[in-house]
């Protein structure tokens, strides 16, 4: 009799893992059969959950998942292509499993309650990926369906749900710490509101200074109405115009933002970045053609829509309890629009 038997624990995946000297994705992929598994590394994971009395899941080939996504999400190709690029992996992953995926946008309280209906009554659903909703009433109707849910570019204040996204507080925090490095001690932070995401990359902004002996100052934060450039422009020539050029870096929380930080910057008469520089958060392919180039950090698009779909997977095969939050990296590509402040840069903070 194993250890864990005698001990009356049953053998998890990890334990698996171990015996076999291989990651758990490996031992997940192993038994659910997929596709890029060793043959020999195959064999060994099945004969050893053989022999530990593991419960070998079915495939999930050929069931269904439904996925919900904001109706604004899904039309948003001029502001940000985020939506465009999470969608491209998470296809690419159903394809490779043989999962069947089916399309709901949601845009009001009828569209929660219909999908809802659907997917509690619908046998051949398995499970639910949504996309970039933050709604309350959408998120704790999810989480009572019994059936798994994931959600995509957002996260459960209440831990419900299991979760994949970008970590966006440590993606700000190492867009502000390289403007620091540089010497800036004056970095406004520009964001359109509203959603928890974003939230969090102003917190890492926040965190950055903060560690770095700086006055995280209400004054240097830009809020923008929405993620147009022209309006990104727009606040802060309107800012610049009626306050001064109270900074020396421009942090925005996504790259279409920044984009319009160079327009108006630029459009005053101030270059970018030997006046003031300027960092996006993203990484949209455009970014690497603007001019300047476009500092910003790359957000793991693709993989968030691929590793979501592998977590609901899981959860489908009862492999993935307890509920998680999945953060996934991002990292720092360096371009042409920061520079090191010169003395001749240095600002007066607000009060």
């Amino acid at each position: 009799m194993g250890q864990d038997q005698k001990k009356g624990r049953r053998t998890r995946l990890d334990d698996i893992a171990a015996r076999c000297g291989v990651s758990i994705s490996t031992v997940s992929r192993a038994l659910a059969g997929e596709k890029g598994v060793r043959p020999e590394i195959r064999k060994l994971v099945l004969e050893t959950a053989s022999a530990v009395s593991y419960a070998l899941p079915a495939s999930v080939a050929g069931k269904k998942v439904m996925l919900v996504a904001s109706g604004a999400a899904m039309i948003d190709y001029v502001r940000n292509q985020f939506t465009l690029y999470v969608l491209e992996g998470l296809n690419a992953r159903a394809a490779a499993l043989g999962i069947e995926m089916a399309m709901r946008p949601v845009a009001d309280k009828a569209d929660e309650a219909r999908i809802i209906a659907e997917m509690r009554d619908d046998p051949s659903f398995g499970g639910m990926l949504i996309l970039t909703v933050d709604e309350e009433d959408m998120l704790a109707a999810a989480a009572r369906l019994g059936k798994p849910v994931v959600l995509v570019n957002t996260d459960d204040p209440y831990m419900r749900l299991s979760s994949v996204t970008p970590c966006n507080r440590s993606a700000a925090f190492i867009a502000a710490e390289r403007l620091i490095e540089a010497g800036h001690r004056q970095i406004l932070f520009m964001l359109r509101p509203g959603r928890r995401t974003i939230e969090r990359r102003l917190e890492g902004w926040r965190d950055a200074l903060l560690h770095h002996g700086l006055k995280a100052n209400a004054a240097l934060v830009l809020e923008v109405d929405d993620w147009l450039p022209e309006l990104g422009a727009e606040a802060i020539t309107r800012l610049v115009r009626d306050k001064g050029l109270s900074f020396t870096a421009v942090l925005t929380a996504g790259d279409s933002l920044a984009n319009g930080a160079v327009q108006g910057l630029q459009a005053m008469g101030y270059a970018v970045p030997q006046d003031v520089s300027v960092m996006g958060i993203d990484d949209l392919p455009q970014s690497a053609f603007l001019n300047p180039p476009l500092s910003t950090v790359h957000i793991p698009m693709r993989e968030l829509g691929a590793t979501a779909l592998d977590l609901l997977r899981d959860m489908m095969l009862g492999l993935a309890a307890p509920r998680r939050r999945v953060e996934l990296a991002c990292h720092l590509v360096e371009r042409s629009s920061v520079a090191a402040v010169s003395r001749s840069q240095e600002v007066v903070p607000p009060p």
